[in-house]
């Protein structure tokens, strides 16, 4: 069952539909890759000498993992309701999002590694 703005406006160039999948599948790739470093950090790296920093850190690749993957669904529908109706495709705060957590988690890596 599609939704219901998925028959309205005209249907758009098959090229920029299947890139527009492609962005979308870029997305949850992404997402997965998240969520499979979160496992990795709790099973495969040993404690760091702060205590619960490896949880925090796991936890929020986890959270980053699955919120992204809801939003990329949402961005994928947002540009592709735009091509239907011939409007611009919309400025996305997505990848900005996605860089602040990974420059963020790196920096607390970063930040453990000095301390200890």
């Amino acid at each position: 069952m599609s939704p219901r703005w998925y028959t309205e406006g005209e249907e758009p160039d098959y090229r920029f539909t299947l890139a527009n999948e492609r962005t979308f599948l870029a997305w949850l790739r992404t997402s997965l890759a998240l969520v499979a470093g979160s496992v990795a950090l709790t099973q495969l790296v040993p404690p760091f000498p702060v205590a619960g920093v490896r949880t925090g850190l796991a936890v929020l690749l986890a959270v980053a993992g699955t919120v992204l993957a809801g939003l990329a669904y949402r961005r994928w529908a947002t540009v592709q309701r735009a091509m239907r109706h011939r409007r611009p495709l919309p400025m996305d705060w997505l990848p900005a999002v996605v860089g602040v957590v990974a420059a963020l988690t790196g920096l607390l890596v970063v930040l453990v590694v000095v301390v200890r």
